[in-house]
């Protein structure tokens, strides 16, 4: 299906609504006694209470049920933050489905160093390749509520990642009555997704609900698709009592073809494609005979050696295939007193693809075969295959216990994540790249390695409440113990090392480990009660992290052979103060933050080495301290002379993140005083609303991103200018019935609705300038979903 590139066919649509905007619709309760108490069921914001933190003691936002349902259908778990005070997200795509096009900043902290947790199970680390990023694990029509705290997440919340943030996501439970939910979707791009719930209603003590999703589109920018079938499974026990166990089951089958960063010459045109493409449309290609110009081979008698053959986009593809499992058990004690438990089991696989050129591929050979590795000649371009593999179980354990104006909570969580990764590269049948892989044919390896993270974390929280509990206190802390253990071949030198130009026996396996631990990191938190309806709050947490990209860090080898000492852990330190209110036509939360923490782990992102630009590798260094500060506001209006006509959002964050320290070198690399790479200054999102009929809600949102840098050391060239993006919605139907299928429901989503063409996602360099991804076109999606 063809990209709607037309805006009269945009404006078209919205007429039919026109008004129609905002970032969520409303309901309002019957006059009651307090005639300016308001409900929010809105669209993409939350209700009042849940979307400025209400009694929380620091800064914390969500979005709920019904705003999720407003968004584009198959939206992934990061890009529902985009709307959230201090989030700056960036994906590629209109739903953000490609793993590798994700970034996602909050005040000093990028993706790496958020935690995430799906049900009270941490999903460990975010990164694409042995990680397990959220957005694998859930479906927003089964998620009830995603709260996020923008800096300093509680203690009892189990994460290695994180360094203040956290998100968790919450699903549905089983409804009590038998049904079939269904939810059609299709878009441009090809896009079609099929979205069906089977809930059993109650039966005896247990319900239980199977979902299945399956989702394929066609890649927005050059050849390729998207494929993802996700499951998911939920049973609900009740235990008698306040007490209950929930089993759940997630899997998630995806296949998609990977798209190139670009530099900026290639997006601003300068440089073109081997095709002629560049802009925005600057991709992989398709397979195209050596005859037309520029493939013609470079080697005699080898057909597919020429390096542009490297370009093709059958070569450059992802594999993963994920499941997990979770079992909680709530067991009410007695009056105020409950103890609760969650175990879980993830297992991950999968495998990514990228080409690699005639020509390195023969010089790596030579040296392994000289070395005596059981390697094959090279045939032509080469199936470059990086296999993932693993599992990862524990369990968390909270104790709660209300005494008086105490409530004491206390904890354990306990897990081990264990990770395979190979690399290495095989020819395909013929050497051409649009044949099949012969993974009987090994051209040469790169990498075999196994690592194993223990963690243990344990945490002590007393909430004090005072003056008719009108002040609240919170006082806590959390231990984390890690332990780190890598085994296995780190890179080419452990396979073979050239001496004098003649290649030699590499260096062989290699063991390294690193622990960490500390058993205070303190949290502290206040809460006033002005009186009903506002609030002031404080807080300040500490934090340890694990080093983001261990396992990169420790496949570095050293002059010699020698392993890469252990890396400081990470540690933050995380202050904000704030007001929140909830008034009749307005709620809204204004929070000042000061972030500062030190051993900053950075990922540095070159072009690997024989891939003609195909594929990317990253490596991590350490860059010292990094200091934030700034102000978080969200607010929505919802004035009374409307008559619940229309409503308005807004949410505002200014956010000053820097370097604090040079990089130290031979000749130190110059980045303190400047701020961080992708880090924007000013981010302001906000919309209207219009409800003119029981059946119809339109909406309008927009959001500004500021200027960001590319590079660590902010030098002329290398930012990336402010944009803004409009997104708009309609939704149809109030409960139509047709027949036995019940609550239909017809919604039609624009993203980008004006059709921008900017640079989004940025993968940063040290100098220079970084590479970019570029904002998608207008992209139109129709949902229409209905119940039986």
């Amino acid at each position: 299906m063809q990209n709607f590139s037309s805006v009269r066919r945009a404006a078209l649509l919205l007429s039919c609504c026109i008004g129609a905007v905002s970032s969520h619709a409303w309901a309002q309760e019957p006059d009651t006694e307090d005639a300016g108490t308001i409900t929010v069921t809105g669209r993409r914001i939350s209700q009042s209470a849940e979307a400025i933190g209400e009694d929380k003691v620091s800064n914390v936002v969500a979005i709920t049920r019904e705003a999720l349902l407003s968004a584009p259908s198959g939206i992934s778990g990061l890009k529902m933050l985009e709307q959230l005070p201090g989030f700056n997200v960036q994906t590629d795509g209109a739903l953000g489905l490609y793993e590798f096009g994700n970034s996602v900043q909050t005040r000093a902290f990028n993706l790496d160093q958020i935690g995430f947790v799906v049900d009270g199970i941490p999903t460990g680390r975010s990164d694409a390749f042995g990680g397990s990023p959220v957005f694998r694990y859930v479906d927003n029509e089964n998620l009830g509520v995603v709260e996020a705290a923008v800096g300093a997440g509680d203690v009892g919340l189990p994460s290695y990642s994180t360094l203040g943030p956290v998100v968790q996501y919450n699903s549905i439970a089983p409804q009590d009555e038998m049904g079939l939910f269904v939810s059609q979707s299709f878009g441009d791009f090809g896009m079609k997704r099929t979205f069906i719930r089977a809930s059993t209603g109650r039966v005896g003590p247990f319900k239980a609900y199977v979902s299945r999703t399956k989702l394929n589109s066609d890649l927005w920018r050059g050849p390729g698709s998207v494929d993802r079938e996700h499951w998911e499974g939920q049973i609900h026990a009740d235990l008698g009592g306040d007490s209950w166990a929930r089993f759940k089951f997630v899997s998630n089958d995806f296949f998609d073809y990977d798209s190139p960063t670009i530099s900026r010459a290639q997006y601003n045109c300068t440089v073109k494609s081997v095709v002629g493409a560049c802009g925005r449309d600057f991709a992989y290609i398709e397979n195209v005979p050596n005859t037309t110009p520029g493939f013609a081979p470079t080697t005699a008698g080898v057909y597919y050696s020429n390096a542009n053959y490297a370009q093709v986009y059958n070569l450059a593809i992802n594999v993963r295939k994920d499941k997990l499992y979770g079992a909680t058990f709530h067991a009410g004690i007695a009056d105020g007193v409950w103890a609760e438990s969650t175990l879980y089991w993830e297992d991950k696989g999968g495998y990514g693809v990228s080409p690699d050129t005639y020509s390195n591929s023969l010089t790596r050979y030579n040296a392994e075969v000289a070395v005596g590795l059981p390697v094959t000649r090279p045939k032509g371009i080469e199936f470059g295959r990086s296999g993932v593999g693993g599992d990862r179980y524990g369990i968390t354990t909270k104790l709660h216990w209300e005494m008086g104006a105490n409530t004491v909570e206390a904890g354990v969580w306990a897990e081990v994540d264990k990770y395979h990764r190979t690399q290495a590269r095989y020819n395909t049948v013929d050497g051409a790249p649009d044949s099949a892989p012969n993974l009987n044919e090994l051209v040469y390896l790169r990498r075999d390695y196994r690592s194993k993270r223990d963690t243990m974390q344990i945490f002590l929280k007393d909430t004090l409440k005072l003056a008719d509990e009108r002040l609240v206190l919170d006082f806590g802390f959390k231990g984390l113990m890690l332990d780190y253990r890598y085994n296995g071949y780190r890179d080419f030198d452990d396979y073979y090392r050239m001496v004098g130009g003649v290649a030699r026996p590499g260096y062989g396996q290699s063991i390294n480990t690193a622990h960490y631990k500390d058993m205070f990191l303190p949290m502290a938190g206040l809460l006033y009660k002005i009186d009903e309806r506002t609030q002031v709050f404080a807080s300040y947490a500490e934090n340890m992290a694990l080093p983001k990209g261990m396992d990169d860090i420790y496949s570095v080898i050293r002059p010699g052979g020698l392993r890469v000492p252990q890396p400081d852990a990470e540690r933050s330190q995380n202050m904000e103060i704030g007001i929140r209110t909830n008034q009749g036509q307005l709620y809204a939360s204004l929070a000042g933050f000061y972030t500062k923490f030190k051993n900053r782990i950075q990922s540095i992102t070159t072009i690997l080495p024989g891939s003609g630009g195909a594929a990317t590798e990253t490596f991590y260094q350490n860059v010292g301290r990094v200091r934030s500060y700034g102000a978080e506001f969200s607010g929505t209006y919802k004035p009374s002379f409307l008559n619940g006509l229309a409503y308005g959002n807004l949410n505002v964050t200014y956010n000053n993140a820097k370097f604090q320290d040079d990089i130290p070198a031979a000749t130190p690399i110059l980045i303190a005083d400047k701020y961080i790479p992708d880090s924007a200054k000013w981010i302001v999102s906000g919309g209207v609303t219009i409800e003119p009929a029981s059946w119809l809600v339109a909406n309008i949102s927009g959001k500004y991103t500021g200027k960001r840098w590319s590079t660590f050391t902010n030098q002329a060239g290398s930012s990336v200018p402010g944009f803004t993006v409009f997104n708009a919605y309609v939704d149809i139907g109030d409960g139509w019935s047709f027949g036995p299928v019940k609550s239909v429901k017809a919604r039609f989503n624009i993203d980008n609705l004006f059709d921008k063409d900017r640079l989004s996602y940025i993968s940063s360099s040290v100098t220079g300038d970084g590479f970019f991804r570029p904002l998608s076109p207008r992209t139109f999606q129709f949902t229409i979903s209905g119940e039986i």
